[in-house]
């Protein structure tokens, strides 16, 4: 198998690949960079591609595609850190 090749991913992990990159595209990214991204994705969640055999599935960890995104970007640049004091 190639380098590069996506042989060994089930579909849903090309499925989530596909959605992750389109995501990445909305928010201004070159489509070679977003598909890189959410692939990267893929990989940090699942731990690549899947190997054949029993007793090798594993649970997927979903915090790194829980990780940035446009909702926690913008608020998080909106916040103040000042607090009024009330003496």
């Amino acid at each position: 198998m190639a380098q590069g090749s996506k042989k060994k991913y089930t579909s849903k992990q090309k499925r989530q690949a596909e959605h992750i990159a389109e995501g990445y595209e909305k928010r201004g990214k070159s489509s070679k960079t977003a598909e890189a991204r959410a692939w990267a994705t893929v990989n940090a969640s699942s731990g690549g591609g899947k190997k054949s055999g029993s007793g090798r599935g594993k649970k997927t960890d979903k915090s790194p595609m829980r990780k940035g995104g446009k909702k926690g970007g913008k608020s998080a640049g909106t916040k103040s850190t000042s607090r009024s004091k009330k003496t």
